[in-house]
């Protein structure tokens, strides 16, 4: 499935160098030892920007949930439908969630709680995204 190619900005830069470096990268408050993943200017519970800083995942989590798209508007994925959209919970933070279609996975067979681990494929030359895989 073609995925979305990021444009890092100044927010996500640290967050898509830590992906080409294969390593998974959250934001991380010092100030109220809270992570945080989108990235954000301030900390969502403080507020503060001052104590905000990257720190690396183990990049293990848990499938919480997924739902399967038979009908997509983005035209390039026509032909991989129907295709799974599954939400996984970071192991460090169950806040956390990333998304992943589960690359060899049927889409109708979804393990709900099973761990998984992130890998990083290549979308573009010089860029890799998360995507994840059974544990």
């Amino acid at each position: 499935m073609p995925r979305p190619i990021p444009i890092p900005d100044d927010l996500s830069r640290p967050f898509w160098d830590g992906c080409n470096e294969r390593r998974l990268l959250v934001q991380y408050c010092t100030y109220c030892d809270r992570k945080q993943f989108p990235p954000e200017p301030d900390c969502r519970e403080c507020g503060w920007h001052f104590h905000l800083t990257w720190i690396q995942t183990t990049g293990r989590g848990v499938i919480i949930g997924s739902s399967v798209t038979y009908d997509s508007r983005i035209v390039a994925w026509h032909d991989q439908q129907p295709y799974l959209n599954a939400v996984i919970s970071l192991e460090e933070d169950p806040v956390i969630h990333f998304h992943s279609n589960l690359p060899g996975v049927p889409v109708h067979d979804v393990p709900v709680g099973a761990a998984v681990i992130v890998d990083f494929i290549e979308v573009t030359p010089g860029q890799l995204i998360p995507e994840w895989k059974l544990a």
